[in-house]
């Protein structure tokens, strides 16, 4: 039903998604220039992970912008393009953490990349959980799948900081490559979830299809 609090709420998922968007830029460039400077593949695969979650901001953005805020269809395209989003970082990720791991080559410290990961863990929960709690009271699965990006970045942002806290403190290199297997790993199944519409567990899986759907069980609340 699209009433006037339906209209505010895609209205707050509308500037969430640009509050992402600006954080994600920035994370992601930080991330990627540090990660290339370290020889870090997680800090850099997470820098990557930052222009992807960008992308699915972009698509909630389209996604509730002018005539499409109202369309059915506008609603599975931007579902099923957030899903690909996270298909787009797990090869880059995954190929390169294979070759550290079989070369033995090991990132050096990078504090800017430990400042930027330890920020996502504490700020991107907070915005995932609202995108979520949105997504549901909306019916999107696109809504709540940038949300669960969100989460994922806050995940893979300690798998990160792991990896450069390990190399920093222990000299244990092959933590850094294990920890962006994990990050490719994660995309993947995530963009799975996504694209059935399975974005918030428990949620109204498949799509949130409006009344019959089931109810939220507490993920979102």
């Amino acid at each position: 039903v699209r009433d006037e609090q339906w209209l505010r709420d895609a209205a707050r998922a509308r500037l969430l998604s640009w509050i992402s968007l600006v954080w994600m830029t920035v994370e992601g460039a930080v991330g990627v220039i540090a990660g290339l400077v370290a020889g870090s593949v997680a800090l850099t695969g997470f820098g990557l992970s930052s222009a992807v979650e960008g992308l699915a901001s972009v698509i909630v953005i389209w996604r509730f912008t002018g005539s499409r805020t109202h369309s059915a269809t506008s609603e599975v395209s931007a579902q099923r393009a957030v899903a690909v989003s996270f298909w787009l970082l797990a090869p880059y990720v995954a190929v390169e953490s294979v070759l550290h791991l079989l070369s033995g080559a090991e990132a050096s410290t990078s504090v800017v990349g430990i400042v930027v990961t330890a920020g996502s863990i504490v700020f991107m929960p907070l915005l995932g959980r609202a995108k979520l709690r949105l997504g549901a009271r909306l019916g999107s699965a696109a809504t709540a799948g940038e949300g669960t990006q969100n989460i994922l970045c806050a995940l893979l942002a300690g798998a990160t900081l792991v990896g450069l806290l390990g190399q920093s403190l222990l000299g244990v290199g092959w933590l850094d490559p294990l920890a962006g297997l994990f990050i490719a790993a994660v995309a993947v199944r995530e963009g799975f979830r996504a694209w059935t519409g399975e974005a918030c567990a428990d949620c109204a899986p498949v799509g949130f299809a409006g009344a019959d759907a089931p109810a939220c069980n507490g993920c979102c609340d």
